[in-house]
């Protein structure tokens, strides 16, 4: 077999159906288009969506991008934690008690201010400076993992879910 003797299946490939060619055939007079009306003239603008407005309208100009996955921390930095006692646990609860973050969120522990007293800081997130100043003043870090697990987080407001 060779390229050209290559042919479609019997009966799988029909001609184009010529209409508006007279009355003497199928497809004729209003060759399929319906009695009056803007189909039948030719009139309907790509992109016509019937009155609805088009997308070209429904979409956002040069407003940048905001994403929907985004993971919002409340931050709180090293010279908040001074204020605790050495040896305490500190977790979002005990955060919040104080009304250090909010209600509801991620914490996040970041590297601004020092650190003399040891801690066992648990958190969903630190930065590496802050990991190592609670380490080198003698206290632990544990990460408290997301509430959505190893997937990524559910699409808006993930920091809003109550954590």
């Amino acid at each position: 077999m060779k390229l050209h003797d290559l042919k479609p299946a019997a009966g799988s490939k029909s001609q184009k159906h010529r209409v508006g060619r007279g009355i003497g055939g199928k497809g004729g007079k209003t060759a399929g288009r319906g009695t009056k009306g803007q189909g039948a003239r030719g009139s309907v603008k790509a992109g016509f969506e019937g009155g609805q407005t088009p997308l070209h309208r429904r979409t956002p100009k040069l407003k940048g991008f905001n994403n929907p996955f985004r993971v919002e921390y409340a931050v709180v930095n090293l010279d908040t934690l001074a204020d605790f006692e050495a040896g305490a646990e500190v977790d979002p609860g005990t955060l919040r008690a104080r009304g250090l973050v909010a209600k509801q969120g991620l914490v996040k522990i970041l590297a601004r201010g020092t650190l003399e007293r040891p801690l066992t800081v648990r958190a969903h997130a630190f930065s590496a400076g802050a990991k190592q100043a609670i380490e080198s003043a003698g206290g632990s870090t544990e990460v408290i993992p997301a509430p959505w697990g190893d997937r990524r987080p559910p699409a808006k407001g993930n920091a809003h879910a109550n954590r």
